[in-house]
């Protein structure tokens, strides 16, 4: 049987693991076992990131629609459930998209939901 020579293949798949750790601190960047696990850690993270991300930006929305309605007297589940009972389909991205960019509309909403 013929020799097989596997140094190139390996290097191949070190450098495209190094490469992904790139501009790691200390060996992560430098060593293939420690660059491998720093690697399958940081996919992880950004993976669980990418799904924490959207929760943060519902929070900040949810927030930014309640400091308005308080400064109105009026509070955020209240507001959500005369949504749901006058049938007001506007969501959360849209309603504080509105409190900063057209005030007057939101007014509006919140008028029509307390029936002021």
């Amino acid at each position: 049987m013929a020799r097989v020579k596997r140094g190139t293949v390996s290097r191949q798949k070190h450098k495209k693991l190094l490469g992904l750790a790139k501009g790691y601190r200390g060996t992560r960047s430098k060593l293939v076992k420690t660059a491998s696990e720093a690697v399958l850690h940081a996919d992880k993270y950004s993976f669980h990131g990418r799904k924490r991300r959207k929760r943060d930006i519902r929070k900040l929305w949810i927030i930014r629609i309640n400091g308005v309605l308080k400064e109105k007297g009026h509070s955020y589940s209240q507001f959500i459930n005369g949504l749901k009972t006058n049938k007001i389909e506007i969501d959360r991205k849209i309603m504080a998209k509105l409190i900063s960019d057209d005030p007057k509309t939101f007014d509006t909403i919140v008028a029509k939901v307390f029936g002021k």
